[in-house]
């Protein structure tokens, strides 16, 4: 069976909901936060900064949906969580450190054109 081709400016294509969840904030720091390999719930919020409990929680559910990273339970007392990317999840480590880059980089002349912008009558 051919594989289908994939086209995001169709509006029906199921890229468009993957391109929304790779483009969040939230999902370029989890990535981001987890290169350097698994780490605890607690560990990532604090990592994070500004991220609440509740977005963190979503945030990991729709990637471990997605099947960009997996949650490993370790039964103990307390129980243990660990949260690693997969093959895929470490996959986009490359595309999305160069929009991290890119941020850094370009960050001064953003905000100089928009106080540019925000001054205009």
């Amino acid at each position: 069976m051919p594989e289908p081709e994939w086209d995001p400016y169709d509006r029906n294509c199921p890229t468009r909901r993957m391109l929304d969840r790779i483009g969040d904030r939230w999902t370029v720091l989890v990535v981001g936060a987890l290169s350097g390999g698994p780490l605890r719930f607690t560990e990532l919020w604090h990592r994070i900064d500004g991220v609440s409990q509740k977005m963190l929680t979503q945030t990991l559910r729709n990637l471990e949906r997605d099947g960009l990273v997996t949650r490993t339970m370790t039964p103990q007392i307390p129980p243990r969580v660990d949260y690693e990317l997969t093959q895929a999840g470490q996959s986009l480590r490359g595309p999305l450190k160069a929009l991290e880059d890119w941020a850094k980089e370009h960050m001064a002349s953003v905000l100089a054109a928009r106080d540019v912008y925000d001054a205009a009558p």
